[in-house]
């Protein structure tokens, strides 16, 4: 963020279109605060169900048909009240998939002859946690300790001083939300695989007197939570889940029981580490303000255990919807770097490995 003083008063355009969410947004500022135009989501999980994950190809083309939808439905505001920036998500994600929200910025932004900010979506996952605040209260939240938890990453960021960001540590392999994915789908479980472990999970309590033996010693690794460094490392725990799945008899394996044990245990195996992690920073750096962003905290257990765990701290979380991908990721980040704000559309590319 620049030093110059921020625009007091301003529309944006928020573009999305990084994975398998298309999403656009209108955020408002004025007076020095925030406020939500519009935020439209157009998901594309049952189009990539049946195939266990999301195709690149087939999400660009999705992207082609919802960004001209969802902006008709908001054309006639933005007519009414032109933007005064655009702000649209340049990386990290899927390369076809990010030049569909460019290519479509580019030509708003050649229509109403205004500035476009390129956005960082992981980023963004963070910044969207301000919307709540007076902006003058977000810019003083620091130092603070982000943790971004979805399906492409698992990132422990520091934040030393305002929108100055310094990786702590990331995963080695699986991010968090890819490993409940490919669990999920170990199982027998439907895409996208996080809701379905979580409500799997939620049932835990009814068949508590039902579990078998056998069943009782359930346990799976908690991956490099020991290891002094803030490293993630989630694709073993999925080789875990895989074995112990293979080992079991067909009726056992299949059971709604082995299921239920199973998603509960792999959200703690997955959460039990997230926490120990931020406990450990929390402790090495002395951080009392706690922000977290990613699709994965749309989990309502991971969230009540954050809560929990950190009661003596300032926490922040999305609420659950913007927790997901959508338009504001860019816009609320096209506030905050409007200073690199630019008319040369040509010079915008996608930047698809692009990290904090």
């Amino acid at each position: 963020m620049s030093k110059k003083k921020l625009s007091s008063k301003m529309r944006i355009l928020g573009i999305e279109t990084s994975c398998d969410e298309t999403g656009i947004a209108i955020l408002e500022i004025k007076k020095g605060k925030f406020k939500v135009k519009a935020n439209l989501v157009a998901s594309q999980a049952k189009v990539h169900a049946k195939y266990g994950g999301v195709f690149p190809n087939l999400a660009k083309r999705e992207h082609q048909k919802n960004l001209p939808k969802l902006f008709s439905l908001v054309e006639k505001f933005i007519l009414k009240k032109p933007p005064n920036l655009i702000g649209v998500t340049v990386g990290p994600g899927l390369d076809p998939c990010l030049w569909q929200g460019i290519e479509f910025a580019k030509e708003i932004a050649k229509k109403f002859k205004i500035s476009v900010v390129c956005a960082n979506h992981l980023i963004g996952h963070l910044l969207v946690n301000f919307l709540k605040f007076p902006i003058k209260k977000a810019k003083n939240f620091y130092p603070a300790l982000g943790l971004l938890v979805s399906g492409g990453h698992t990132q422990l960021v520091l934040m030393e001083k305002f929108l100055k960001f310094k990786v702590l540590g990331e995963t080695r392999d699986d991010a968090a939300g890819e490993c409940f994915d490919k669990c999920a789908r170990i199982l027998g479980l439907s895409y996208p695989g996080g809701p379905q472990l979580e409500k799997l999970a939620k049932k835990f309590q009814k068949i508590f007197s039902k579990i078998p033996k056998n069943l009782k010693t359930l346990k799976l690794p908690r991956p490099m939570i020991h290891q002094k460094n803030y490293d993630f490392s989630f694709a073993g725990l999925k080789t875990a889940v895989l074995y112990d799945f293979m080992k079991r008899p067909k009726k056992e394996r299949e059971s709604k029981i082995y299921k239920i044990l199973m998603a509960k245990e792999i959200q703690e195996a997955v959460f039990d580490v997230l926490i120990e992690k931020i406990k450990r920073a929390q402790k090495e750096f002395k951080i009392k303000k706690l922000f977290f962003g990613g699709g994965v905290l749309a989990n309502k257990i991971l969230r009540e255990r954050i809560k929990k765990e950190f009661k003596k701290c300032e926490i922040l979380i999305p609420q659950k919807e913007l927790c997901l991908d959508n338009g504001l990721l860019p816009a609320v980040f096209a506030f905050f770097y409007q200073d690199k704000k630019t008319k040369n559309l040509e010079k915008i590319k996608s930047l698809p490995n692009i990290s904090f």
